[in-house]
């Protein structure tokens, strides 16, 4: 396992449509447990493999729900709607406020290529729209309502 770098707003991978995960194999498996490091490490809620400057199709996220892996997301159905504040480890010293729905239904495939299918409710259900839309080149500021700039304390 290994810290990677995480990509900045700007950066043309962010805005990729990434490939589909076709290989589930050890390339897969240290790609995961990178992403997981780092997500700890910049204390974030989910990080998309663009952030790291791999344009796949995966996800971790890091919620109080558990730690998930997700490879090949796609939401199924999603249900109500709520507003918050987002930021991005891929956009430091902003937050915004962005629309979501409350629920979301995803299936998605596991390291080793298996079907899953998950629900989820409330922050982790933002968690998943967030970091399913970088998997198609989409920031939450693009959503935003409004976007600004954290107080110089809390821009790490």
């Amino acid at each position: 396992m290994s810290l990677r770098y995480v990509v900045q707003n700007g950066d043309a991978v962010l805005r990729e449509k990434c490939a589909e995960v076709t290989k589930f194999d050890k390339d897969l498996a240290a790609l995961l447990a990178d992403m997981k490091e780092t997500v700890r490490a910049e204390n974030g809620a989910g990080l998309a493999a663009p952030q790291i400057g791999v344009s796949l199709r995966v996800v971790v996220i890091d919620v109080a729900e558990g730690f998930f892996e997700l490879v090949n997301p796609v939401i199924i159905a999603q249900k109500g709607e709520q507003v918050g504040e987002e930021g991005c480890l891929s956009v430091k010293g902003k937050q915004g406020v962005v629309r979501r729905p409350e629920k979301v239904k995803a299936e998605y495939r596991d390291r080793f290529g298996k079907k899953h299918k998950l629900t989820a409710e409330g922050f982790f259900a933002r968690a998943v729209c967030h970091e399913l839309d970088h998997l198609d080149g989409v920031l939450y500021i693009d959503k935003a309502d409004t976007v600004y700039d954290l107080p110089a304390e809390d821009k790490n």
